[in-house]
């Protein structure tokens, strides 16, 4: 018996690691053609495994994107029965502190990224019948505190997702949102990093506004338990397997119970979201 997906090209985005590359490796495991995208050089981890081949992928640079294409077909894939939007970055840290550059990049990533494959690859999709993941987060629906360039762009990709799943619909592509939770991955170490390096370079007094309220949200955090990445490897699965694959995959249990918080009324929701981060009993720092 023909095992589901042999034979079958799949591309995702963002494949390097974490996520992406368990991704990879379980659509490997059920017999499809993956091709895994990445910016740079793959590493062993992508080289190495079986039924995935690595293409030079920048989501950001429209040229990286076509070359990509290119690629594809130069390698034989004449259509796909799905495309991945897994790559993202997550900018975080309070609003104001939020370089414009910042704000940009969480954007050309997380947005126009996605924009710019879709098009490039809907050809083959349209060849295939295929299917388009976007991978989206639960910030979509409930926007967080010192997430809110994350929340932003997430919201925004469910948006043109809902929009696609409408406008593709007559080519039979199937257009399906995963939502996973907080993952075990690197993106919050790097997320972190980058945030420190941006608020480093504000007014020490501006920054020192926000000092109380991050140490109590860093304090939560630190308390909340992250996921397994295989957790949207196998949702992205289903979504690429299943006969009838449902709109929407919520992946584990604090994405579902930030769905039920994002129905709340607005300032119920923002009360319950102060208590649970810890912000709620921290005094308002003055300027100096």
């Amino acid at each position: 018996m023909t095992e589901p997906g042999r034979g079958r090209a799949v591309l995702v985005t963002g494949a390097s690691r974490g996520a992406g590359l368990r991704t990879c490796r379980k659509l490997a495991e059920r017999g499809f053609l993956v091709y895994a995208g990445v910016r740079g050089e793959p590493g062993a981890a992508v080289a190495e495994v079986p039924g995935v081949r690595a293409v030079r992928l920048d989501v950001a640079d429209a040229a990286s994107v076509e070359a990509a294409v290119d690629a594809m077909r130069a390698d034989g894939v004449t259509a796909l029965h799905g495309l991945v939007n897994n790559a993202g970055i997550i900018v975080q840290g309070p609003l104001e502190l939020v370089p414009d550059e910042e704000l940009h990049r969480q954007f050309e990533v997380n947005v126009f990224g996605p924009v710019r494959v879709t098009n490039a690859f809907l050809p083959l999709l349209r060849a295939g019948r295929g299917r388009l993941v976007n991978v989206t987060a639960p910030t979509a629906r409930l926007p967080a505190p010192f997430l809110g360039a994350l929340s932003a762009s997430k919201m925004s990709l469910q948006g043109l997702s809902d929009a696609w799943r409408v406008e593709l619909a007559h080519w039979g592509i199937r257009v399906v949102i995963v939502e996973p939770g907080a993952m075990q991955t690197e993106i919050f170490a790097t997320a972190a990093a980058a945030a420190e390096k941006a608020v480093a370079a504000q007014p020490a007094a501006r920054t020192a506004l926000y000092g109380p309220q991050l140490e109590a949200l860093g304090a939560a955090t630190a308390k909340m338990k992250l996921h397994s990445p295989d957790y949207l490897a196998d949702a992205v699965v289903r979504a690429l397997t299943e006969r009838n694959p449902a709109a929407r995959y919520t992946v584990g249990p604090d994405t579902r119970l930030l769905g039920l918080l994002s129905r709340m009324p607005l300032r119920t929701r923002d009360r319950l979201v102060l208590r649970v981060l810890g912000l709620a009993k921290v005094p308002p720092a003055i300027e100096a």
